[in-house]
């Protein structure tokens, strides 16, 4: 069991022929990842990397049974390409494209209400789940598979644990990067939920950002009803107030909204913090001794 994506998850890619976007369907492909074709408008017909080109999702869908689709268009027509890939009935969708208008995901979410497709993005790395599938552009060199599931909202620092973790030999079971945007499609909480009831994942990272109050807010969920220990990392203790630092969402509006602010709710809820990001694989090590779980190497 995996969390979102899986060794049975079906690929399409979307803007399959652009230069991005076949870099890093052929990485997915060697390393696990069943790519069955891609889409690129007025070029159906053709065949890229070995596989089927369609001029649109709904055909690739009906020709593939392609279940996953990774976005790989620029930000202007990135919510185009969504809806079409919600319309195609895809249960997961993958934007990477940072800049997505605002406006576009706050109408594209509530066009959601009421359908399944899962989004996960924009202004992120991808979803991982190491050997079996990759959608996004995530290394996957540095993943390897285990029971630590990673929820990030930074692509680099998901990079950053998930190095110090292989190399203490804490392999993952998923990694999720929900996106450093204001408007996203997944949210930690969701994520933190997904991970309580994946049989194959021990312990959670959550590495969140200054902005918002999404990562106490998971954070309290967890408190109440998360079995599994959770381990948390927020960036920005040294970001000044008001200036936008990286993602568009990082941003500093209020007291609440600072990393030490939100690292001291997240440990006051209980759960262990991290203040230094060189010390997240160590921590999540001392997780796993201090629970007896089985974090490490392989799966179930």
């Amino acid at each position: 069991m995996s969390v979102f994506v899986d060794k049975d998850s079906k690929v399409i890619i979307q803007g399959f022929t652009g230069q991005h976007a076949t870099f890093h369907a052929e990485e997915a492909m060697n390393t696990g990842t069943t790519i069955v074709g891609g889409v690129t408008p007025g070029k159906g017909g053709a065949t890229h990397l070995g596989l089927p080109v369609f001029n649109s999702v709904a055909e690739a869908v009906k020709e593939t049974g392609a279940d996953v689709s990774g976005i790989f268009v620029p930000p202007a027509v990135a919510t185009d390409s969504l809806l079409e890939a919600v319309d195609a009935g895809v249960d997961v969708a993958v934007i990477i494209a940072d800049g997505v208008p605002v406006q576009d995901m706050v109408r594209t979410k509530r066009y959601l209400a009421g359908r399944s497709t899962r989004i996960i993005g924009p202004n992120s790395p991808g979803i991982i789940t190491p050997g079996e599938c990759k959608v996004g552009i995530m290394p996957s060199h540095i993943y390897m598979k285990g029971r630590v599931g990673v929820v990030s909202r930074s692509g680099t620092l998901n990079y950053e644990a998930v190095s110090q973790m292989t190399t203490l030999g804490l392999g993952q079971s998923t990694c999720v990067g929900i996106g450093g945007d204001p408007v996203n499609g997944t949210d930690f909480k969701t994520v933190l939920q997904a991970f309580e009831g994946d049989d194959d994942t021990d312990v959670v990272v959550m590495i969140g950002e200054i902005g918002g109050q999404q990562e106490v807010e998971a954070a309290s969920w967890a408190s109440q009803y998360m079995s599994k220990p959770l381990v948390a990392f927020i960036a920005g203790v040294s970001a000044p107030r008001g200036r936008r630092m990286g993602h568009a969402g990082a941003v500093i509006a209020g007291e609440s909204d600072t990393a030490t602010a939100k690292l001291d709710a997240i440990e006051a809820l209980g759960h262990r913090v991290v203040r230094n990001p060189a010390d997240i694989g160590d921590t999540v090590l001392r997780a796993v001794k201090e629970t007896g779980e089985r974090a490490g190497t392989g799966a179930s």
